[in-house]
């Protein structure tokens, strides 16, 4: 296709809002042409200008000029929009995980497959630059024996972005299919494969419900194996204060490690230090992860470029994640 690619955000919460459509805004090579939300509420706070607002999905997806979607609604709400928007001959970036099952995530894989339309995985730490920087470093560390994640916050029941009413929908069962487990190691456990260019094979999960009283899991450690025969260790918490170190990245190796600190998230900010033995700082580029996402994936809807990750592979790791989390074997 030519010219820019009409994006179309289903899905308004804060994430949409923050992150997701500065990104867009920033990249010359898009346009955000349409807003769906069922909540009229969400569709007002997203400051863009020109775009079509809708709370009927039809309507969204038959917008002129609509060529990619990008859903973030609940997790168990991606395979209806997902199918539709494939239906309409939509590319679609999905919020990971692809669904909160696995039924419905192999549903989202076959839709988009059997419509001939392309679909990512909206996994925005594969593109921080720090990570970027880091996949580069890794043939410095010798032969790789671990890689070890620590993704931690804060997420009370009555959590909010921004001080407005906030429907948390993340400790909420059936809308997300678990808690910090199934909301943040997904990064970890793409993210090493990333890294090492091989994915864990080898899953097992312990949860932890500690500090909030919210029926799901308020933290996690699993434990892993690559093909390759490398550990993999997440821990993963929605009960760790977010004032306390909570957030880092090491790959060790038998020649040297790299590490991480404060580049989970979805800001560009943190460290990256390279130790063989001594510490060496190094610098990486500026760009969010979510600019970078969404540039790339931009992209590949305009054919001037691949996307690199099949959503067959982010399938199998949902699954193997899953079937860990609910006790099954690895």
């Amino acid at each position: 296709m030519s010219g820019t690619v009409g994006w179309g955000i289903a899905g308004c919460g804060w994430v949409a809002r923050d992150h997701a459509l500065p990104a867009l805004l920033s990249d010359p090579g898009a346009r955000v042409v349409a807003l769906h939300d069922r909540d009229p509420a969400a569709l007002a706070r997203m400051p863009v200008e020109g775009a079509h607002r809708s709370t009927d999905l039809a309507g969204f997806l038959a917008t002129p000029g609509l060529d990619a979607v990008y859903v973030a609604v609940p997790n168990a709400a991606h395979r209806p929009l997902v199918e539709a928007a494939a239906a309409a001959g939509k590319a679609v970036l999905c919020e990971k995980p692809l669904a909160a099952d696995v039924a419905d995530a192999r549903a989202v894989v076959t839709a988009a497959r059997d419509a001939g339309v392309l679909l990512g995985t909206a996994y925005d730490q594969r593109w921080h630059p720090a990570h970027v920087r880091l996949r580069e470093l890794v043939p410095e560390l010798g032969t790789v024996t671990a890689v070890r994640v620590v993704y931690c916050c804060w997420l009370p029941a009555d959590w909010t972005p921004d001080g407005r009413p906030h429907d948390n929908w993340r400790v909420d069962p059936v809308r997300a299919g678990g808690g910090a487990a199934i909301d943040l190691a997904p990064h970890g456990l793409d993210l090493a494969g990333v890294l090492l260019g091989e994915d864990v094979v080898e899953l097992s999960a312990r949860l932890q419900t500690r500090v909030h009283d919210y029926g799901v899991d308020d933290g996690a450690l699993l434990t892993g194996t690559t093909a390759g025969g490398v550990l993999v260790g997440l821990h993963v918490a929605f009960n760790t204060p977010d004032a306390l170190p909570r957030r880092r990245l090491e790959v060790v190796g038998t020649r040297g490690m790299a590490v991480a600190v404060d580049t989970m998230g979805q800001t560009a900010g943190g460290s990256l230090t390279l130790y063989r033995p001594g510490p060496v700082d190094v610098p990486f580029a500026g760009t969010s992860p979510f600019q970078a996402q969404f540039a790339a994936f931009t992209a590949a809807v305009a054919g001037r470029a691949r996307w690199p990750y099949d959503p067959a592979r982010d399938l199998a790791l949902h699954r193997l994640l899953l079937t860990a989390l609910s006790g099954g074997p690895a």
